[in-house]
């Protein structure tokens, strides 16, 4: 490694969000990656998806990889509810609903007090990290130079909202649900179950057709890899943190706050940021006909779809060399 990295903590005191409600005590977590230049103008944010916490999303932080740490000044808060930043499974009275608008709005303060950061270079998110960066361009339209959308949308569709209303009743039905995401202690066999449920969602039907759990993850059948890569993923987790990113997801909608006002074409239209739009071809949460219908508001932009059988992982191509070279050919034309 032979380029700076530093993390540390972020205190935005009790912190309102949309709801009316306070996370008290709010605090992010946040890492950066390479050199801030004198003028401030190499700044790369990169939000989370998804449980995901900065350490799991370092894969593509290299010299030879999707983000250059040695051109770029990379920047990861880690995600209200994520484990490392302020959540609800270690913050009493957690509000029932912390929004990606919410987020943004911290992560602005984290930008501009701890490094003195006003405009962005460009904002790169994969999955809920997608809502978040057309959260960015939308809420902040004159900081924000591009934007990359990886698997993601400007608000949360339907039939994406009937996937995540399964896990969030999945959660519910557990025998340690209190009522509202909280838990008298972790369901595991629940935690389990939805480790399984995601599985038929993350990936593809043709990856499973074609055995790529077996040929390209190495799992020598289908109940050791969904034990293995999915049980044991979320076991790991805890269920409150699950269920409010759950809520934050199925929320997911730019337009949804004080500027714009459910108009989700005006908010599209208020972006001027260049936008490039990555779904995945095999996707089954964000589709590409999402992003169809979104770029016709969009002022700047270009839909690049990723040619991939790998489903909603093809936006996370960490074990997958040819997406992630496709990523990275985009992603890198993109920033310059």
């Amino acid at each position: 490694m032979d380029w700076p990295q530093n993390s540390g903590e972020f205190r935005l005191g009790d912190l309102q969000v949309q709801s009316g409600e306070v996370i008290r005590d709010a605090r992010l977590i946040w890492k950066t990656y390479g050199t801030l230049t004198p003028a401030r103008d190499n700044v790369v944010l990169y939000p989370c998806s998804y449980g995901a916490k900065h350490e799991d999303m370092e894969w593509l932080i290299r010299p030879d990889g999707v983000l250059d740490p040695t051109r770029w000044f990379i920047v990861i808060p880690n995600l209200f509810s994520n484990g490392v930043s302020s959540g609800a499974a270690d913050t009493p009275d957690y509000p029932a609903l912390v929004t990606s608008w919410d987020s943004v709005q911290a992560q602005h303060r984290l930008l501009a007090e701890q490094f003195g950061i006003e405009r962005l270079h460009a904002v790169y998110g994969f999955s809920m990290g997608a809502q978040q960066a057309y959260h960015w361009a939308a809420a902040f339209p004159d900081a924000v130079e591009r934007i990359i959308v990886v698997c993601g949308s400007a608000r949360t569709a339907e039939h994406n909202k009937v996937f995540l209303s399964g896990l969030l009743r999945t959660f519910e039905a557990a025998h340690e649900h209190l009522g509202n995401g909280r838990f008298s202690s972790e369901p595991r066999a629940t935690l389990r179950a939805v480790g399984h449920i995601y599985a038929g969602w993350a990936l593809s039907q043709d990856f499973y057709r074609e055995k790529l759990h077996l040929s390209a993850l190495g799992a020598p059948d289908l109940q050791t890899y969904l034990r293995n890569d999915w049980e044991a993923s979320f076991e790991r987790r805890r269920a409150a943190n699950c269920y409010a990113q759950l809520v934050t997801w199925y929320h997911g909608d730019i337009s949804a706050n004080p500027l714009y006002g459910g108009d989700l074409v005006r908010a599209l239209k208020a972006i001027k940021a260049r936008v490039l739009l990555m779904p995945g071809q095999t996707d089954l949460y964000f589709r590409i006909a999402d992003n169809e219908l979104e770029i016709a508001h969009l002022a700047h932009a270009e839909l690049m779809p990723i040619p991939s059988i790998w489903g909603h992982r093809a936006g996370n191509p960490a074990a997958n060399p040819a997406d992630a070279a496709f990523l990275k050919e985009a992603v890198r034309r993109w920033l310059e």
